[in-house]
């Protein structure tokens, strides 16, 4: 059963939970943009604002290089990685040829557990509300867990570790982007209804159907912020 942990946070073993979680609070500041694309990340400053160490920082800020998050400058530290409509682009491309394999992978190769994974996946997902009556346009957290454990899911019976571990990365990114460029746009879409279309073709083995509700959907959302990311702060 896939579980709901970031890629990341498992590279950290039991002795390492300072670090995970100032690797935690750092992510989602990045990956939420509190913490801007392009922005110096100073030790000092971000000692006293996670009430850390420096070693425990740059152990951190070193595992978000690997991910793509953070950006290393010879010899002067730190800075969040920038973001630009032509980097998107790129992401949104890898992610599409890599998930195709892994969805094809899956179909082909997914055991029983695989499927009952993705039908508890998607039950869970359609019974979540994607946002709360505070907050009519962006997405509430448990719909995010849900939402990506649900697209993990298909791709969970691929049969590899490190192609599994490389779409959670673009997953990561995506959803990066998705929380910069905003989603205003988002309501307009019957997201659960592309969602409903990724399972039921995932679920009847039907592999050329799956992949192309998959990148349908995908490109849907990178449509969206494309446009948002060229307007502009």
């Amino acid at each position: 059963m896939l579980k709901d942990k970031n890629v990341g946070l498992a590279r950290f073993g039991e002795g390492d939970s300072r670090t995970a979680r100032v690797f935690a609070r750092l992510r989602d500041d990045i990956m939420t943009g509190r913490l801007e694309p392009g922005r110096k990340l100073k030790i000092e400053d971000l000692r006293r604002q996670y009430d850390s160490g420096t070693s425990t920082l740059r152990e951190a800020l070193s595992t978000m290089c690997a991910d793509g998050l953070v950006e290393r400058l010879d010899r002067r530290g730190f800075r969040v990685a920038d973001v630009s409509v032509s980097a998107f682009d790129e992401c949104l491309k890898t992610r599409c040829w890599l998930e195709e394999r892994a969805v094809r992978e899956a179909i082909a190769h997914g055991d029983t557990a695989w499927e009952e994974g993705v039908v508890l996946a998607h039950h869970r997902l359609s019974k979540t509300p994607r946002t709360t009556g505070d907050d009519p346009i962006h997405a509430d957290d448990t719909w995010e867990r849900a939402h990506r454990l649900f697209h993990m899911s298909i791709i969970d019976g691929c049969g590899s570790g490190i192609l599994i571990q490389f779409c959670n990365q673009l997953y990561d990114q995506n959803i990066r982007y998705r929380n910069i460029a905003g989603t205003a746009a988002y309501p307009r879409r019957d997201i659960a209804g592309e969602h409903a279309a990724i399972f039921e073709a995932a679920v009847a083995r039907n592999a050329d159907l799956a992949v192309d509700c998959l990148i349908g959907h995908y490109n849907s959302t990178g449509q969206f912020l494309r446009a948002a990311l060229s307007a502009g702060p």
